[in-house]
């Protein structure tokens, strides 16, 4: 399933949670041999019936009509396709512009419902897919969608798009248009169980409107699509507003019953969060996910929070927190050692900044599936030892024999002991001090980094940690770019060390590939930002991919987990299992949340 975040603010807002509950039985399809079913669950039976009206977390009653006025901390935007690595796409597109084969529901780990396809048929072993479309499904010029632009849209993604588009659909091995209603994909020598499932998830685009474009080169002409919203006015790189579809043609289905609200949706483009926030305070935007503490604690107040004109909740949420971390690139020949990339972690006094700067609103981070079942806790044990114990001679002791736990700076000499420990290991990897600098005895280079940003507020993060780190002779330098710098680089893999957030979801699959196999090492653009390139992760990816239930998902992500953490490729940060959310008082939202957490796409404007 796709976990991807982009510039787009609304990324946060929408996740998968964990109820499974069962459904009626799925008829056989006599030409296809497989089961015709409305929705589909990546285990057990999907939670609603074929004939559900809406979700259980929306109001269907709700209200259409107003703008939602949102803002994007970025430096602008040059593209309308979110799907190649070129450009920097503007926010919402994917979201708002194009309708999928299926629609995920918010509150299961991962089940799936018709939207453009009306039914799919695939078996017990799931070996193939076939889906069969709604003959009312239109674009937004009213040509009926059909199989060939099911076609179309997967060669295009997975030829000309993004490269996560080829490592998500990989075991597709053939693709056959049966009728203009009707497709079929087909699977190669695979256990891949997710594929029906991600495969829904592709966005669907015109054939015959990219009929003689230049895919990658379309710029900032709106292109055509079918979802609840077209692109309406926009200038370029400073706002975008997505004007709802009148007569779209999904509206009254079950996955669109009291979602999509707002007749308009405008994105405004702030270079710097501080302004960002003013901005909101003063009424030019409505609602804001707030991402840092320090603000949480100490800038929603005065007379407009008293009275309730403008609302602050914290939200709880159950969403998989992922990783938060500094990402060391194992890239470069510095980082390649996991000694030396242990050591560095010791000098990160994460305990410090939850007290001085994050008003102790934070939780540390201590898995790559913080917050969720997935996570490997305590020394491995039961069928998750089992699976260790096959790749026992590739792994390190301490995979078996101590349970990961990121270092902690306690007491008076915290600090001071932390900072032995890691001069202990960057001696076991070859480093000394000499002239009062971590030099690599074997080549006399100094330890050096530089640490890449595009936000300014984490200046306050780093500096702590480069101070302590000239303690033991390392030099770290930081470099703050702009958004559209950083992006460009971070694709490259241009860097030494940056912040990112490895997001999960609820139910892992096909994406762990583009974060952690080896074939993705040095593809430009893919989500392997550490150079993650192991034989053993390779494996169990792979398992993770095609594990045949819950429970077995959930020990092979364990071991994955594990394996992971004791590779040291990242210094983890911290997470926050709630959502900090501010918003006008004219917005209404849903009594029930998902689990996963705010969905903006659920709410509405008081009439």
């Amino acid at each position: 399933m796709t976990k991807t975040r982009t510039a787009s603010t609304l990324t946060s807002f929408c996740a998968l949670t964990l109820v499974l509950l069962t459904a009626p039985l799925p008829v056989l399809a006599a030409d296809s041999g497989a089961e015709v079913r409305h929705a589909i669950a990546m285990h057990g039976a999907p939670k609603y019936p074929e004939d559900f009206s809406h979700f259980e977390y929306v109001n269907p009653e709700a209200p259409k009509g107003g703008t939602l006025r949102m803002a994007v901390v970025a430096n602008g935007y040059d593209s309308f396709n979110p799907f190649v690595v070129r450009g920097v796409a503007a926010a919402g597109v994917s979201s708002y512009l194009y309708d999928t084969l299926l629609e995920s529901s918010g509150d299961e780990p991962f089940s799936a419902y018709g939207l453009i396809a009306e039914s799919l048929e695939t078996p017990e072993d799931r070996r193939f897919v076939i889906f069969n479309l709604r003959k009312e499904a239109r674009f937004h010029d009213g040509h009926p969608i059909t199989a060939e632009d099911v076609k179309f849209s997967f060669d295009i993604l997975t030829k000309e798009g993004h490269p996560f588009y080829r490592n998500y659909y990989a075991d597709v091995s053939k693709v056959t248009v049966e009728g203009d209603h009707r497709i079929r994909f087909d699977f190669g020598d695979t256990d891949n169980r997710e594929l029906p499932l991600i495969l829904g998830q592709m966005p669907i685009m015109p054939a015959h409107y990219w009929d003689g474009r230049e895919f990658d080169r379309n710029g900032l002409k709106p292109p055509l699509g079918s979802g609840p919203y077209k692109i309406g006015e926009f200038e370029a790189g400073r706002s975008i507003t997505f004007k709802r579809v009148q007569d779209y043609w999904a509206e009254d289905l079950g996955t669109r019953e009291g979602r999509f609200n707002f007749d308009n949706i405008r994105f405004d483009y702030y270079s710097d969060d501080t302004v960002a926030l003013e901005a909101f305070k003063a009424g030019n935007f409505d609602f804001r996910i707030e991402p840092s503490a320090k603000n949480w604690a100490t800038a929603y107040s005065g007379d407009k929070f008293e009275n309730n004109t403008i609302i602050t909740e914290a939200i709880e949420h159950q969403r998989p927190a992922g990783m938060q971390a500094f990402v060391l690139n194992t890239r470069k020949a510095k980082f390649s050692d996991p000694r030396v990339r242990e050591a560095l972690s010791y000098a990160f006094d994460f305990e410090w900044a939850n007290k001085n700067l994050f008003y102790g609103q934070y939780t540390r981070t201590k898995s790559y599936f913080e917050n969720s079942e997935l996570a490997s806790t305590g020394l491995p044990e039961g069928r998750e030892l089992e699976i260790l114990n096959q790749y026992r001679d590739q792994l390190p002791e301490d995979v078996f024999k101590e349970a990961y736990k990121p270092p902690v700076i306690d007491g008076k000499n915290g600090l001071r002991n932390n900072l032995r420990k890691a001069m202990q290991l960057l001696k076991a990897a070859g480093y000394d001090i000499q002239d009062g600098k971590m030099v690599n005895t074997s080549n006399d280079r100094p330890l050096s980094f530089e640490v890449l940003l595009h936000q300014k507020n984490f200046e306050r993060i780093v500096l702590p940690l480069k101070n302590n780190l000239e303690r033991l002779g390392i030099d770290v330098s930081v470099r703050l770019v702009d958004t559209n710098q950083y992006i460009q680089r971070v694709r490259q893999f241009d860097y030494d060390v940056i912040t990112q957030v490895l997001p999960q979801s609820d139910s892992p699959g096909n994406e762990q590939r583009e974060y952690w196999h080896s074939s993705n090492v040095d593809v430009h653009g893919s989500r392997n930002y550490m150079g993650v390139s192991d034989p053993v992760v390779d494996e169990l990816v792979d398992k993770v991919i095609q594990a045949p239930d819950r429970e077995e998902l959930v020990n092979r992500v364990r071991a994955l987990d594990r394996v992971l953490l004791h590779g040291h490729y990242v210094i983890p940060q911290w997470y926050l299992p709630r959502d900090r959310i501010a918003y006008w008082g004219h917005l209404e939202r849903p009594e029930q949340t998902p689990k996963n957490g705010i969905d903006i796409d659920n709410w509405w404007i008081q009439p």
